[in-house]
């Protein structure tokens, strides 16, 4: 057969989510590039797949994506079936590896997808959260500046965003989340697929009501901002006058009158209680 590049996608966590098909094309393929490949023989043994004889791992992330690539076209050229797997879940989508398919195409190698699990879909079909349109930012900058400016740029959207999040970095993302996006529903998946799964729902404006003190996989959905407009300045000052009396720090009674909302983030509030 000529040489193909299958994309596999494998389990996010439940091992019966693997399809027959990416069973069959992760036996028989001459190699697997794999992120690590410690991680993937214990996901085969998992999996109950026997690797042919001669079939061999190879690691292929971010950092020698691109001294790879050369030979694995090499191998192509003579014929081998090769598979790539992430982690978990669909490959490219967050990872490594779209370079590989346009040096593919470029030299006229088929590239086939094998579909199946992805956390993008997997936590947005049971987010409770507009669906479409989405868009998806992978993992977020590490600098809270950079995290600011990507969010502002969709923020007039209207989509529902995506994006993956580390467990230490969860609370200040998301109060960052709250200042340039504004009052918007949310759900925080954990653990998708496993034994505790978990769908947190709330608001960037109520985050102080939310637990987030989680551990394992953390994907974040925020919804679009919620129909009926912009609030009035009157309505904002209204919500004001309601929270000041219940009690509280500015900046507490500020995040819940974010909450009850349209159109306004904590920080504006927080100016015109300081005016008002």
């Amino acid at each position: 057969m000529p040489g193909r590049l299958h994309i596999v996608a494998t389990p996010l966590g439940n091992t019966g989510d693997c399809s027959p098909r990416a069973r069959e094309i992760l036996a028989s393929a001459d190699v697997v590039l794999a992120e690590d490949t410690r991680r993937a023989g214990a996901l085969f043994t998992r999996l109950g797949i026997a690797r042919k004889d001669g079939a061999g791992f190879i690691s292929f992330h971010d950092h020698n994506e691109a001294e790879r690539i050369p030979r694995i076209l090499t191998g192509l050229a003579e014929g081998d079936q090769v598979a790539v797997i992430s982690d978990a879940g669909t490959p490219l989508i967050s990872d490594p590896g779209y370079r590989l398919v346009a040096a593919c195409r470029e030299q006229g190698f088929e590239v086939t997808p094998i579909p199946g699990p992805s956390a993008i879909t997997a936590a947005l079909s049971a987010a409770g959260l507009p669906p479409l349109p989405f868009t998806f930012l992978g993992f977020l900058p590490r600098k809270s500046g950079q995290i600011s400016r990507l969010l502002a740029t969709h923020k007039e959207t209207g989509c529902t965003l995506i994006f993956f999040e580390r467990k230490s970095r969860l609370s200040e993302t998301l109060a960052l989340a709250n200042e340039i996006l504004g009052s918007r529903p949310i759900c925080i998946a954990r653990e998708l697929t496993k034994d505790f799964e978990e769908f947190i729902t709330g608001n960037l404006g109520a985050l102080q009501e939310m637990q987030l003190d989680l551990k394992g996989e953390i994907t974040v959905i925020i919804g679009p901002p919620e129909a009926g407009g912009v609030s009035s300045e009157a309505e904002v000052l209204e919500v004001l006058g309601e929270e000041r009396e219940a009690g509280g720090k500015p900046k507490e009674i500020a995040h819940r009158a974010t909450a009850r909302l349209r159109g306004f983030t904590a920080k504006m509030v927080y100016e015109m209680m300081r005016h008002s």
